[in-house]
């Protein structure tokens, strides 16, 4: 039996107060028939884990634009795996510099999305990915 809906947790890592991005994101993904859960503003790592375990969900969207990704992204990637979630699908917004994306992409994070992305490739990556 399948999922009649793909499930995207968002969530704001730090103390990142900005969130119209990933607010707009979450509508876009909505109005393309996923079920979004965005958890708000000032989240842990802990707390986005939990979350994205008890909502069970298939992808796990984290917008920053702090600059902390590096010490906030790698504790979510480390507590989903050792809470035997290594299958979620787990991408990134927001401002992350280019010298960046490669230690991302290596400690799992599967796409990042940086400003100017269309709504559309991101649901577009989502929906593909999430197939496979």
């Amino acid at each position: 039996m399948t999922k009649d809906r793909i499930r995207v947790l968002l969530a704001k890592p730090g103390l990142d107060g900005h969130d119209r991005g990933a607010k707009v994101v979450a509508r876009a993904l909505r109005d393309a028939g996923m079920e979004v859960i965005y958890t708000g503003i000032r989240q842990t790592p802990d707390m986005i884990v939990e979350a994205a375990i008890q909502e069970d969900v298939d992808v796990v969207g984290l917008s920053i634009l702090s600059g902390a990704h590096l010490e906030l992204f790698p504790p979510v990637i480390e507590g989903l795996r050792k809470k035997g979630r290594e299958d979620a699908l787990v991408i990134a917004g927001g401002i992350i510099p280019e010298d960046d994306i490669p230690s991302l992409q290596q400690m799992g994070i599967r796409a990042i999305f940086g400003p100017g992305t269309s709504t559309e490739d991101i649901i577009s990556f989502i929906q593909h990915e999430v197939a496979r």
